[in-house]
């Protein structure tokens, strides 16, 4: 098995990745709000 040093991994793409799933996750969730605030001022 090769040797491992530890530090040493490339994360770019996973610091990417999870990047922009916090992006999304966060637009989501503001979305939801907006649509909940909307439906309880219009007593839906």
């Amino acid at each position: 098995m090769a040797e491992h040093k530890h530090g040493t991994m490339d994360t770019r793409v996973q610091e990417k990745t999870f990047e922009g799933f916090i992006k999304v996750t966060v637009r989501s969730v503001m979305v939801i709000l907006v649509l909940v605030v909307l439906m309880a001022l219009f007593n839906a």
